[in-house]
């Protein structure tokens, strides 16, 4: 398959300052770099697609034969003049410079040195109740934690002994690779890029220079939180590698499941059983809410399925404080388990209504035109 035009790769222009080419470079290496999508094969292509123009475009001697041949220039097995030796703008500056800037690790500087990465975030799971995340509260969670070994005092070497420089790397802490004109810098795989080897490992860490604890955090829970979301505890992830600063925390929000309410956004919603007696005859009644019970008149003739209102009575919204509505679903409850004298009440109530014409049951008679009409 051809290769694509390297600023259409970088999105520049062909008459484009290094500055920009650089500036551009910056913004599509975030955005593919493995880290950032990991597992992820087309993202790793477009990596290296973006690097390669980089390497290229950086490179005045490289820069003036791809404009001047394409491709062609600047390919080594072409003959025309490509397989220029390193220089500036080399793969190994260009990712050493920028990736040492973006992600705080690569070759530690431009002098070179140990690798250095940031730790890795973790994330803990909270569940809590509907109460809770309606009102807010402040918490305690344990989460794992390494800190320093008391031992080796974070060495990893045994007492009495020290780490000694990697002679692999000479304590770099990574190893250069030629492959063609492409200088490929790697971390090295003796000394997994410390830049020192531990010939007696402490036997308290197993040379990891820290031990596994559990720590405990303070974590405050705003009012309003929503199922799924997440609170940010920064710095108390995973500690770095070689004096990489930690990642963070995140505590996700897991919201149980209510025995009265469900929750839709910031409104709450309820199904409210009532008696036959008091969906015909109208009345007050008492309906739960988050903060306590309130009371509203049910009109005569209420049907089910019903919908009331109670505005403000919801959740406050965590970010822009709004609180939302509660909405009472009517459910008319068919009386069971009826004594021979209810049962007689009943049918002599049928039959007034039924005397009484379509004006008692207006829902029925329409239903049974409509059948009518379908059959007809």
């Amino acid at each position: 398959m051809a290769k694509r035009d390297f600023y259409e790769i970088l999105g520049v222009a062909k008459g484009a300052s290094e500055d920009e080419i650089k500036k551009s470079y910056r913004k599509l290496a975030m955005k593919y770099h493995p880290d950032r999508n990991p597992d992820n094969k087309e993202a790793e292509e477009k990596f290296k697609e973006v690097k390669e123009a980089y390497e290229m475009l950086t490179n005045p001697e490289k820069r003036e034969a791809y404009d001047r041949y394409g491709h062609a220039g600047v390919d080594p097995n072409s003959g025309m003049g490509g397989g220029f030796g390193g220089g500036a703008g080399g793969f190994g500056d260009a990712f050493g410079d920028i990736f040492g800037d973006i992600f705080g690790g690569g070759r530690g500087g431009r002098g070179g040195g140990p690798q250095v990465y940031r730790g890795a975030d973790l994330r803990y799971n909270l569940e809590i109740t509907l109460e809770q995340a309606a009102h807010g509260f402040d918490t305690t969670i344990r989460v794992p934690s390494w800190d320093k070994c008391d031992t080796c005092h974070g060495s990893g070497a045994k007492p009495g002994t020290q780490p000694v420089t990697c002679t692999t790397c000479a304590g770099h802490g990574q190893v250069r690779m030629q492959q063609g004109f492409f200088s490929i810098q790697q971390t090295c795989p003796k000394c997994h890029g410390s830049g020192k080897i531990i010939p007696e490992p402490c036997a308290a860490c197993g040379g990891a220079g820290r031990i596994k604890r559990n720590k405990t955090l303070e974590v405050k829970i705003p009012a309003g939180i929503d199922n799924g979301m997440r609170i940010r505890s920064s710095g108390n992830g995973e500690p770095g590698t070689n004096g990489g600063p930690p990642g963070d925390l995140y505590v996700e929000i897991h919201i149980k499941q209510h025995a009265v309410f469900q929750r839709e956004g910031d409104d709450l919603h309820c199904e409210m059983p009532i008696s036959f007696s008091k969906a015909a005859l109208g009345g007050e009644i008492e309906v739960p809410t988050l903060t306590g019970k309130v009371s509203f008149t049910v009109p005569e003739g209420t049907q089910t399925g019903k919908t009331f209102r109670l505005k403000g009575k919801g959740i406050k919204n965590v970010r822009s404080g709004y609180t939302g509505d509660l909405f009472c679903h009517v459910a008319v409850e068919t009386p069971v388990k009826l004594t021979d004298k209810q049962k007689e009440l009943l049918r002599e109530f049928d039959r007034l209504t039924s005397e009484g014409g379509s004006k008692h049951s207006p829902q029925s008679k329409g239903w049974m035109d409509k059948v009518k009409d379908f059959f007809e």
